[in-house]
């Protein structure tokens, strides 16, 4: 049971917030594709794709969904970046690439959803709901309402990923929250998200309806609560073990940047909130950030593992171009 796992880089340059993949036999080792370049780099919008979210449709197509953000563009002399100018005014879409392959790609499309009002879109996900057959696509935004400064959690749901609801409100606290994930579990749909104050860090609540309302989890309150800096962790994403494990993924910043990236923790079976950290059980050739992980099947691992594009990558253009000369043009170099 091969496992690909999208995301980006955490580096102070501008090829760090683009599309990479890493690829797994087993769910624990990890090693990269493509000699660890990017597969993807934007040329829309804000210029980089962040927390990224891959899904396998229903028609066996693919399709890679990213925040519009390219936070490198944005910092000063001093690597500074104004993240309250991020939340108002920075990424106002979001990055869609479709394939049918994971290497050939569709034209890029920077996807609107029809409300003005965002302050930001952040860290997509996607869900599918079997009950409507639809997918339901979530993820963090500020709103003129409320002067964006306060962060919710707002939705869209497809058939295609070509024409798109209304966004409407999916979650939301009196606190801000972000980094929103989504999965059902026999009849109990369990969602993780970032709890940005009172206190900084992952929560976890369920329902028996999609849309709620949702019953706070103390009892994995108190368990990250006892983590060395709860608050440096983000970003959950999970998948089953080979053996059945549950992995919870959660993408750890509170350290220096060549350390930074996710750490799994185990529980006994899928709904089993019981978790122990274990870092020591996995293996990563570098920090993986924001992402997202699929099951692929044996002939698509291999295609992958076998990838080589040193110089020309897929942009979203339709048009592939030499790596260096890209970057210059994306950031005026």
């Amino acid at each position: 049971m091969p496992y690909l796992f999208a995301h980006f880089k955490e580096k102070i340059t501008p090829e760090g917030e683009a599309v990479y993949y890493g690829i797994s036999k087993d769910g624990l080792n990890w090693e990269s594709v493509n000699n660890g370049n990017p597969i993807i780099l934007s040329t829309l919008g804000e210029g980089g794709c962040r927390d990224i979210e891959v899904v396998r449709l229903k028609t066996g197509e693919f399709v890679i969904i990213t925040t519009d953000l390219c936070i490198v563009k944005r910092m000063d002399k001093n690597y500074n970046v104004d993240w309250k100018d991020c939340n108002h005014n920075g990424s106002k879409c979001l990055n869609i690439f479709k394939t049918k392959d994971l290497i050939n790609f569709e034209a890029q499309r920077l996807q609107h959803f029809g409300r003005d009002d965002f302050g930001c879109m952040w860290a997509p996900e996607v869900f599918y709901d079997e009950d409507s057959e639809q997918y339901l696509i979530h993820w963090g935004s500020t709103v003129r309402e409320s002067d964006y400064n306060h962060m919710s959690i707002y939705c869209s749901t497809t058939v295609d990923f070509e024409t798109f609801s209304e966004p409407r409100l999916f979650f939301t606290k009196q606190n801000e929250i972000l980094d929103s994930h989504l999965r059902k579990i026999g009849d109990t749909y369990h969602l993780f998200y970032k709890n940005s104050s009172n206190p900084p860090m992952n929560m976890h609540a369920t329902s028996k309806n999609l849309f709620g309302p949702y019953e706070h989890d103390y009892k994995f309150e108190r368990y990250m609560s006892d983590l060395d800096k709860p608050g440096s962790y983000e970003a959950p994403t999970t998948y089953v073990l080979p053996d059945g494990r549950w992995c919870l993924m959660l993408d750890f910043f509170g350290c220096k940047k060549s350390k930074m990236g996710y750490v799994p923790f185990i529980s006994p079976k899928p709904g089993d909130m019981n978790f122990t950290r274990a870092p020591e059980k996995f293996s990563f050739p570098y920090g993986f950030k924001h992402g997202g992980v699929i099951e692929i099947t044996d002939e698509e691992y291999l295609r992958l593992k076998n990838y080589r594009n040193d110089y020309d990558f897929p942009t979203g253009t339709g048009e592939p171009s030499k790596f260096k000369k890209l970057l210059n043009k994306l950031f005026n170099k």
